[in-house]
């Protein structure tokens, strides 16, 4: 098959299913495997470029709702009539059903059913230490500095940090992601703040900025040095990298308790 990616997480559910060899174009933003680079690139994946996509002649473009914005692709891909799959996780078992959609799609299905069997056993692994630890530090992801935003309970990030030991800060909002200010962050006393800003470099990301906010210095997450600067690759994206990402982040809340946990051999 000839398959278009429009979206880095899509990207990395066809790495996964060792299906690389079979995409034609990416978005600007697929980064992982380090080989698609050197694909033809469709534009940032909120301004794909039908035009050249439509040229590549697709048989299937893997879609996604993931980001606000990205429902004009969607629209656009209709408008020509290019078959395509809309992908929305906003869970780990929503990303396992994924990986079995593509499979279907791509008549891989045993496949995909062994690597979502063994991506579910990694979070099963992973939650029985979780259940064993008594004192669950919180924390603050910041997903976007101006205006903050932050991930709320329907999130993986919630899913991630409960994995790894902790409680998501503002796990009491039903929402995906939650648009809230400084003052509330402040009174919430986090224990430790991670900083992954969506979209954005890792070195790009400067923790001197969020130090300069009114009472920044005073937090408890400050004053015991647990501010992170963390990867958005694997912890933004809802692919299966989130896996590699908890078990990171597992390391640094409990090092002792998951010292031996290894990522499941797909990644």
């Amino acid at each position: 098959m000839r398959l278009i990616s429009i979206c880095p997480s899509n990207t990395e559910l066809v790495a996964y299913l060792g299906l690389s060899d079979q995409l034609v174009g990416v978005d600007d933003y697929s980064d992982w495997p380090s080989s698609v680079k050197d694909l033809p690139q469709l534009g940032p994946d909120l301004s794909i470029n039908m035009e050249a996509l439509e040229a590549l002649q697709p048989d299937l473009v893997l879609a996604s709702l993931s980001v606000p914005g990205m429902e004009k692709n969607i629209e656009a891909l209709k408008e020509r009539n290019i078959p395509h799959i809309i992908f929305n996780a906003n869970s780990l078992e929503e990303i396992a059903q994924d990986l079995l959609t593509l499979g279907k799609a791509c008549q891989v299905e045993e496949q995909a059913k062994t690597i979502a069997e063994e991506y579910m056993h990694s979070i099963e692994k992973m939650y029985s230490i979780a259940q064993t630890i008594p004192k669950k530090p919180t924390l603050y992801w910041e997903w976007w500095p101006n205006p903050i935003f932050t991930p709320g309970k329907i999130n993986w990030l919630t899913e991630i940090s409960a994995l790894a030991g902790g409680i998501n800060l503002f796990q009491d909002v039903e929402l995906a992601s939650v648009q809230t200010d400084w003052t509330d962050v402040v009174k919430r006393q986090p224990d430790y703040i991670m900083m992954a800003w969506v979209g954005v470099a890792f070195e790009r990301i400067q923790p001197a900025n969020l130090l300069k906010r009114p009472y920044a210095k005073e937090l408890h997450a400050i004053q015991s040095e647990q501010l992170h600067v963390m990867e958005e690759w694997l912890y933004c994206r809802p692919s299966p990298r989130l896996i590699e990402g908890a078990i990171k982040l597992g390391k640094i809340l409990h090092p002792k308790e998951y010292e031996q946990i290894k990522p499941p051999s797909f990644l």
